[in-house]
């Protein structure tokens, strides 16, 4: 989480520098924390809880929660899970994978309830890769409280994220009941995505989130892959946070 953090001002201080004409001189973003119920592992077909820790909707500017509209550029920021091959007997012999960090940057472009967006972000730790998200998403405000958006996303990873989570090294082959694989970049999942936040003060809300989602391409036909479909269902509490330049 401190990286994490420490991430954010490292990413606020060059794009608030730049300004690139799409900021303001406050600078805003939600942090909290909450549950998370989905996959042991990418490919798992077991499912575990574990903690969420929620980082979303940096940006310079006004600090209200609606999508903005036109062109944007923002932080994008992801931790991902490790992977222990002591608790899933279908690991064994692959190894452990650390926690990874993801830092990099969002494009997005609203029009009016609809907002498409790109996000790239160099791995940490856990991979050295890149990784990403193509998506569209619909916004729905259901009274001055209640917000629930509607999406569709296709995930990304280059050649050196999917062999971490998904490929088999000779050595690891060797190890395990796997044949050597090596998987190439590109689309790794495809999901459906709902979203719901409820506002309880003007700084705190409820977040909540449910998932569907499947993986293509080189991911899904890893033999470490258990099941291609990937459901996930998230529930959280976030505070705003707002800084004057």
């Amino acid at each position: 989480m401190k990286k994490l953090a420490l991430a954010l001002v490292l990413l606020a201080s060059p794009l608030h520098a730049q300004n690139f004409g799409l900021g303001g001189d406050t600078f805003s973003f939600d942090l909290g924390a909450g549950v998370s119920y989905g996959p042991s592992f990418p490919g798992s077909d077991d499912g575990e809880a574990s903690p969420w820790l929620i980082m979303r909707n940096a940006h310079f500017g006004d600090s209200s929660t609606g999508d903005r509209q036109g062109l944007s550029i923002t932080p994008s920021l992801r931790m991902l899970g490790s992977r222990d091959q002591d608790d899933d007997a279908a690991l064994a012999g692959l190894g452990d994978i650390n926690r990874a960090y993801e830092v990099g940057g969002k494009v997005s472009y609203g029009i009016g309830p609809v907002t498409a967006y790109a996000a790239a972000r160099k791995g940490f730790d856990g991979h050295d890769g890149i990784a990403g998200e193509l998506g569209v998403r619909y916004r729905v405000d259901v009274n001055d409280r209640l917000t629930v958006w509607s999406g569709l996303v296709l995930g990304y990873g280059d050649s050196d994220f999917s062999q971490t989570y998904f490929g088999v090294t000779a050595d690891q082959s060797a190890a395990s009941d796997y044949d050597e694989y090596t998987p190439g970049g590109g689309f790794t999942s495809a999901a459906a995505k709902f979203e719901a936040r409820y506002a309880i003060t003007d700084s705190t809300a409820l977040l909540g989130e449910v998932q569907y989602g499947r993986l293509i391409g080189d991911a899904a036909d890893s033999p470490i892959v258990q099941d291609k479909d990937q459901p996930l269902v998230r529930l959280g509490i976030v505070r705003k946070f707002s800084f004057s330049f």
